[in-house]
């Protein structure tokens, strides 16, 4: 496999075939669906958020959403908001293709049939190895109905659940590189003083990025020059995202806040066969989970240690810096997608600091082409978001 190339993991499910939904209330209730699975949003990882309708006859019957990890499933909870109405039959519109495997909860094709659901309406497949089909095939062997969307709801549900199917593709997680920078593309100044180049309302808004995620990384340089938590310090967090600082060579000061706190929020340290045992053992000591990653370039040790974190139920990374690191998860192609605060600031100077360093490329003709191109106010700020890759 060529550098940076994307490995997939082949499915044995069978292989879905969307079709056009019907009927404009069969795309209202849909979209209503894709909008209730958002409200999963950062409670529910590494599992996908779904959201579900019950209607019968153009008439919500109820509604659910997966609201928590190891909960009950969208399904589930929108049967169960139908109380005691007879559902005989009555559609369910689901974002993603119910499962059929016994999890931390049942399988919701079995709520299906134990309901009498007469029509399953999907907005998108469910590309992991103990779904992609499986649950559709059973549901169509019972006699339900299965439609299976196309077009635009299917995009637009395959969008909510990105790090869930890069995950269940690829076996990595998904990874969005954030960056705040001033409006001459600077992240620091000549000297090293980044602090603070977005304002508060941006900053809060990373907080709430890590709620979401499942890690947050960072490089040894931004670890020893920060010595930050790398914790979500915002209302309402169930779980903090795993600390990650890529450390070649094992030089986390056993001081650093990130240390402080670990193991009761976990601390992972990716170093290289370079570091020493004893560093490594001083590491695990204080409590840090020490990942070797291998590899003959930074490039490769970062395809090395995502693809460790991903058996480690990491579906979601936020790569917080600094610009080597960036660039080194850049050239390995695992950047999926970017936010970028712009501040109105000018610092200037040559040797001030980019966000994105690596190789990168010789021509303007080999630059990566964003998929879509956002832009939104974010208090004095300009919020850019660009995706680089659809899963």
């Amino acid at each position: 496999m060529q550098e940076g190339a994307v490995h997939e993991r082949r499915s044995a499910g069978p292989i879905l075939q969307g079709m056009p939904v019907r009927t404009d209330t069969d795309r209202v209730h849909l979209a209503r669906a894709i909008e209730l699975a958002q409200r999963g949003f950062g409670r529910v990882n590494p599992n996908p958020m779904v959201g579900a309708v019950v209607a019968r006859d153009g008439d919500l019957l109820g509604e659910g959403w997966h609201d928590e990890f190891g909960g009950p499933h969208a399904e589930v909870n929108a049967i169960a908001a139908c109380g005691d109405a007879d559902l005989g039959g009555a559609t369910l519109y689901v974002s993603l293709e119910p499962c059929c495997h016994q999890g931390k909860t049942p399988p919701c094709t079995q709520a299906i049939l134990d309901a009498g659901l007469e029509r399953v309406v999907v907005g998108s497949d469910d590309p992991s190895e103990r779904a992609s089909g499986r649950g559709l095939g059973i549901l169509r062997d019972e006699g339900v109905e299965v439609v299976l969307a196309d077009g635009e709801l299917c995009a637009r549900a395959r969008l909510v659940n990105q790090a869930f199917r890069k995950h269940a593709r690829t076996g990595r997680p998904w990874v969005l590189f954030k960056s705040a920078m001033t409006l001459d593309g600077k992240v620091a100044t000549q000297a090293g003083d980044s602090q603070w180049i977005s304002g508060e309302p941006s900053r809060e808004l990373a907080h709430r990025w890590r709620c979401s995620v499942d890690a947050v990384a960072v490089g040894i340089g931004t670890a020893l020059a920060d010595d930050p938590q790398l914790t979500a310090r915002v209302e309402g967090v169930r779980r903090q995202p795993r600390r990650v600082v890529f450390d070649s060579l094992g030089r986390l000061p056993l001081s650093s806040r990130l240390l402080e706190a670990a193991p009761e929020v976990p601390v992972t340290v990716v170093v290289s066969r370079a570091a020493r045992r004893a560093d490594i053992g001083a590491l695990e000591a204080a409590g840090a989970q020490v990942l070797v990653a291998t590899g003959e370039n930074e490039s490769a040790r970062v395809r090395s240690a995502l693809d460790q974190l991903g058996t480690m139920d990491v579906a979601a990374v936020l790569l917080e810096g600094g610009p080597h690191l960036a660039g080194a998860f850049l050239d390995a192609a695992q950047i999926d997608e970017i936010r970028l605060f712009l501040a109105p600031l000018v610092v200037g100077g040559r040797a001030a600091r980019d966000p994105l360093e690596g190789k990168g490329v010789d021509r303007i003709s080999q630059a990566l082409q964003a998929l879509t191109l956002e832009c939104e106010r974010v208090g004095q700020d300009l919020m850019i978001s660009a995706r680089l890759r659809e899963w």
